[in-house]
């Protein structure tokens, strides 16, 4: 018995390497290496040249890029055959290898019209199109044209707590139309505010955390508001963390997939820019904010991270693309840093320190910007298409004096930017 075992072994061995994996089926294969990270599945590549010439598989590839950029990513991708330049493979590794941002000023042809200078207000990409809405302007006027959903700050000072819901249509004869409702909420709603952080969760959830409320006050406070089916009715509840985010305006709060969220930068309460990070998921039992302590000066060029009235999108790979804003002293920024999410261990489990000036330079990169060069900016807002690859920016103040003079010595601008990700072809 003990002899033909061993024969069975040996023949077991020759036939197929020495592992049982090789009887696996390719399509149960491909769902294993679905499961795992890509460093893994680039050392099981290397176990012998069945396993690299499975692992080089493009349907493969494509399969990691949908998991990890998520399916409108690379579907947009595809209906814009980029991705027929390039290998899944080799895009993947472009993007994840991303250096530098290529930026172009888009301008409208003669005699068309366009929305004027303007900071504060909204950006969004529908249905292949742009849809702005409100703002600020020159004399502290507040506009409610739509080229936002804006609730801030009124001409008399005075903050709102009041929600709305637009709804976007096509038509193949009015084009997009936007119309609002008031929304029914409960008797609990968040406090009046401006200048707050919010982004849209799981579909019909909104998260929005602290902002400038009464008198001028910094606040702190966390609130998920939960939409019906219908969108006619909604329903707003706080989330008590301890720790949590402290109080303060201008930063920005971004969704990074399902109901996961990250805070980036603001003015806190002693009028100081900050640049932490925190983590906030809400998605079953007790919501935790996770913040990620690093030192500054591990990241290199970090020393300008801290920063107030930029924005944070999420792009093509993943990754956070922060632009703009403002330090402490005002001074206006028009640089572009990529926050590397996969970069962070552990973000759900504990607050995490990152002393590796290693893992920080991967975390944190700033790009090179060619082409255009646009002006340092803080409060515009900005956007990507349905790609990721595209980012747009419009608005925001600018340096400069108006003639006749803001009376707060403020310049709004009007342009709109668009900002590519550079991938090798």
């Amino acid at each position: 018995m003990a002899e033909t075992s061993t024969s069975s072994s040996n023949s077991f061995n020759n036939t197929n390497g020495g592992s049982p994996i090789s009887y696996i089926a390719q399509d149960h294969l491909f769902t294993i290496l679905l499961l795992l990270p890509v460093d893994s599945i680039l050392c099981f590549a290397m176990a012998c040249k069945k396993f690299r010439a499975l692992t080089a598989s493009d349907t493969l590839w494509e399969s990691i890029c949908r998991r990890d950029w998520g399916p409108k990513s690379v579907e947009a991708l595809k209906a814009s055959n980029f991705h027929h330049q390039l290998p899944w493979m080799r895009l993947y590794k472009q993007v994840s290898r991303l250096d530098s941002v290529y930026c172009h000023k888009l301008s409208n042809p003669d005699g068309e019209l366009a929305p004027s200078p303007r900071a504060s207000h909204s950006l969004n990409f529908v249905s292949d199109c742009l849809v702005l809405f409100g703002g600020g302007s020159e004399g502290g006027r507040h506009l409610d044209d739509t080229w936002v959903a804006y609730v801030g700050i009124n001409d008399n000072g005075s903050r709102h707590k009041d929600t709305w819901v637009g709804k976007v249509a096509c038509h193949e004869t009015l084009g997009i139309t936007l119309s609002w409702r008031l929304l029914v909420v409960g008797p609990d709603a968040p406090s009046q505010r401006g200048a707050h952080a919010a982004c849209c969760i799981d579909g019909r959830k909104m998260v929005i955390h602290g902002g400038i409320g009464l008198h001028g006050v910094r606040l702190g406070d966390t609130w998920v508001l939960e939409l019906s089916e219908n969108f006619r009715f909604g329903t707003w509840y706080e989330i008590v963390a301890h720790p949590c985010p402290p109080a303060r305006s201008g930063h920005t709060l971004t969704c990074i997939g399902g109901t996961r969220t990250v805070l980036f930068g603001g003015r806190g309460l002693g009028y100081d820019v900050l640049h932490d990070i925190w983590f906030l998921d809400i998605h079953k039992g007790q919501p935790k904010w996770v913040q990620i302590l690093y030192e500054l000066q591990n990241v290199p060029g970090g020393v300008s991270l801290p920063r107030v009235g930029h924005s944070a999108t999420l792009i093509l790979g993943g990754h956070l693309l922060i632009c703009g804003g403002e330090d402490s002293y005002r001074h206006r920024k028009n640089d572009f840093w990529v926050l590397d999410i996969s970069a962070v261990p552990s973000i759900t489990m504990q607050p995490t320190t990152l002393n590796s000036v290693q893992l920080l330079a991967k975390m944190w990169k700033r790009l090179k910007a060619n082409g255009y060069k646009p002006k340092c900016r803080s409060f515009h807002r900005a956007c990507t298409d349905n790609s990721g690859r595209y980012l747009f920016v419009f608005g925001g103040m600018v340096d400069g004096v108006l003639q006749p003079a803001d009376p707060a010595g403020l310049r709004f601008d009007g342009e709109l930017v668009l900002v590519e990700l550079v991938l090798q072809l």
